[in-house]
C-alpha cells in the first residue's frame, strides 16, 4: 500500500482539484452530482476569472465529466464569461446542468446567451436563488431553482415559491443536513435535495441488528483483525448466498484471464485478494437495505481508498484506514447505530473513537476526505500544512480514489 501512495506522489504533476456533491430525489436516488473544480486551494478566490474559467472547462474535458458524474447529470458552476462566450458549449448538453451563480448580474447579454444555450439543449439551475424581478427571464428557462436551507427562513422561501410557480423549474433544497431538514423540504414541495442528510439516518433507540445485517458486521469484524482467519471468513460468507455468489462470479471473471474455474470460497478469496474482497463486502452490504442509494456504497469505497493511500504518509496503518473508510457510512447503509457497529468490531480504542466522531490522529485521513466532499478548502489547506503533505499529493490521492471506486462499482 505504501508503494502505491508513494508512486502517486512521485508521478504528481500540476493537479486538478475536485469535489463531488450528490443530488437526490425524494426517493433518495442519485440524479446527479455537483462537480467543483479548482486549480488549487490557495487561489480558490484569487486569480484572473476568465483564465480560471478556461482551466475549469479544461478540467471537465480532461477528466471526463460523464464518468465523474457516474453517467448522471453534472451540475457545473459557470462564470459570466463562460456563458456569454459560449465556452460551456464544449460540454455535452444531454448531461450538463449549467449553474448560474447568485453573484452573476442577469444582463441582457447574459440572458441572450442563456436562451441560445437553452435552445441547444442545455439545462439551467439558478443557485442560491433570491426572488428579484430581473431574474424572471432566466427563471422561464431554468430547470432547477436551488435554495439554501441554512440561510433562508420560511418567509423567504414562501416568496421564492410564489415566483417559481410561474415557471417549470423544480425546487432543489441545498445544505439539507439532517432528516428533520429533509422532511421540511419535502413538505414545502421540494423535489430534489443536496446535502449530507443521507449519511445521518434517524435510528431508533436500542435498535437491534437483524440477523442478515449482523453477518455483514461480523464479516467486517474479521476483516479488521491483523491476522485474517480464512476459515471464519469462509463460514460467514457461506451464510450469505448473495455474497458467496458475488465472490465466485468475481473470482471467475474473464478479467483475470484464467481458464480454471474457482469453486470454493477459500480459493475465490485467494484469487480475488484481500483488498478486492474488502471492497466486495462493502458493495454487497448495500443489499442489506436496497432502499439506500448506491452512492453511499460508492462514497464509502472512495473514503476507504483515500484513507488507505494517505495512511503511509501520516503514520497510520493502510489496512486499518481502509476499513475505517468502509465503516464510516455503514450505519446509513444497513440502518443501524454506529455505536452498535463499533462495539461489534475488534478495533483499537483510537480507531473506534475515530469512527464515533473523535478528532484524533487516526481520524485525520477520514476527516480530510470529508473536507474534500464538502469543498471545505480552508480546512484542506490547514490539514495539508499540518501534515506536511503537499496540496498536489492530496489532490492526486483524492482523484485516484474517486476513479478507483467508480471503476470498481461499475465492474461489480
Amino acid at each position: 500500500m505504501a508503494n502505491e501512495a508513494g508512486n502517486t506522489e512521485q508521478s504528481a504533476t500540476p493537479q486538478r482539484f475536485l469535489a463531488r456533491q450528490p443530488i437526490f430525489n425524494r426517493q433518495r436516488q442519485v440524479v446527479g452530482y455537483e462537480l467543483l473544480f479548482r486549480t488549487g486551494w490557495q487561489n480558490f478566490f484569487a486569480g484572473e476569472k476568465q483564465e480560471a474559467t478556461r482551466q475549469t472547462l479544461d478540467n471537465y474535458l480532461c477528466m471526463g465529466i460523464e464518468s465523474l458524474a457516474n453517467g448522471q447529470l453534472a451540475f457545473l458552476n459557470c462564470t459570466y464569461e463562460a456563458l456569454v462566450n459560449r465556452w460551456v458549449s464544449l460540454l455535452p448538453p444531454e448531461t450538463t446542468v449549467l449553474e448560474i451563480l447568485e453573484d452573476i448580474e442577469p444582463t441582457p447579454e447574459l440572458i441572450e446567451a442563456c436562451v441560445h444555450l437553452h435552445g441547444q439543449g442545455y439545462r439551467f439551475a439558478l443557485d442560491d436563488f433570491v426572488p428579484r424581478s430581473e431574474w424572471a427571464p432566466l427563471l422561464q428557462i431554468a430547470s432547477y431553482v436551488k435554495v439554501d436551507f441554512q440561510v433562508s427562513d420560511a418567509a423567504q422561501r414562501r416568496e421564492i415559491h410564489k415566483m417559481v410557480r410561474t415557471s417549470r423549474a423544480a425546487l432543489l433544497a441545498e445544505k439539507v443536513e439532517d432528516q428533520e431538514c429533509f422532511n421540511l423540504a419535502v413538505s414545502e414541495g421540494y423535489k430534489f435535495f443536496q446535502g449530507y442528510f443521507f449519511c445521518r439516518p434517524v435510528i431508533m433507540a436500542r435498535r437491534e441488528l437483524p440477523a442478515s445485517r449482523l453477518n455483514y458486521v461480523r464479516l467486517l469484524a474479521e476483516l479488521a483483525r491483523e491476522n485474517l482467519n480464512l476459515d471464519v471468513i469462509a463460514q460467514i460468507v457461506q451464510l450469505e448466498p448473495s455474497l458467496s455468489y458475488r465472490l465466485l462470479v468475481l473470482a471467475n471473471s474473464a478479467r483475470w484471464g484464467r481458464r480454471v474455474e474457482v469453486t470454493s470460497v477459500h480459493e475465490a478469496f485467494m484469487w480475488v485478494g484481500e483488498r478486492r474482497f474488502r471492497a466486495l463486502v462493502a458493495v454487497a452490504a448495500s443489499c442489506a437495505n436496497s432502499a439506500m442509494p448506491s452512492a453511499l456504497v460508492n462514497l464509502s469505497l472512495e473514503r476507504a481508498r483515500f484513507c488507505e493511500l494517505l495512511a503511509p504518509l501520516v503514520g497510520q496503518s493502510p489496512s486499518e484506514q481502509f476499513m475505517l473508510g468502509v465503516l464510516s457510512l455503514l450505519d446509513a447503509i444497513i440502518e443501524s447505530p454506529m455505536e452498535v457497529i463499533a462495539k461489534s468490531l475488534p478495533l483499537r480504542a483510537e480507531a473506534r473513537a475515530a469512527l464515533l466522531g473523535e478528532n484524533n490522529a487516526v481520524a485525520v485521513p477520514l476527516n480530510l476526505f470529508r473536507s474534500f466532499e464538502g469543498g471545505a478548502w480552508d480546512t484542506c489547506i490547514a490539514t495539508s500544512v499540518g501534515l506536511g503533505v503537499s496540496e498536489e499529493t492530496l489532490a492526486s490521492l483524492y482523484f485516484d480514489s474517486v476513479k478507483w471506486a467508480t471503476e470498481l462499482v461499475a465492474a461489480s
